[in-house]
């Protein structure tokens, strides 16, 4: 399953918001540096679709905001 993720980096509280079916908006409070929010991102993913980390992965959008995400769900 691809879903479609919405980043903000470096925010003061941590939130999940889905905005459609396939499409979330995430707010992290790790920096975008080090992949430390990218590697946050991935655990409240996998988190929400009651899934290990390593079952998810960042198809496209790595370096940006935007980004799709695949995740395999058994």
């Amino acid at each position: 399953m691809y879903i479609k993720v919405k980043v903000v980096p470096c925010a003061k509280k941590e939130s999940l918001e889905k905005v459609s079916e396939d499409t979330f908006a995430i707010k992290v409070k790790e920096p975008a540096e080090r992949n430390l929010a990218n590697k946050r991102v991935v655990e409240i993913i996998a988190g929400e679709f009651a899934v290990r980390a390593g079952k998810v992965r960042i198809v496209s959008g790595y370096r940006s905001r935007s980004k799709i995400l695949a995740v395999e769900i058994d």
